[in-house]
């Protein structure tokens, strides 16, 4: 796996922890996190992220309830 993917995973768990904290409530960030785990499952770990990848996994982080 590539660093720039790695990264990616990495912002991806964060993004875990907050829909298991308790953001279930916004479906909307529900569903962009899971088009983000379809999209990684279909995603080649050997080459950097596509930007289709990147713009689902930005959109999930916009979505995401705010951490304060």
């Amino acid at each position: 796996m590539n660093d720039s993917f790695r990264d990616l995973k990495a912002r991806v768990r964060r993004l875990d922890e907050l829909l298991s904290a308790g953001a279930m409530a916004n479906v909307q960030f529900a569903q962009a996190l899971s088009q983000v785990h379809r999209a990684l499952r279909r995603g080649d770990r050997s080459r950097e992220p596509t930007a289709e990848l990147e713009a689902l996994v930005q959109r999930a982080e916009a979505l995401a309830p705010s951490a304060g």
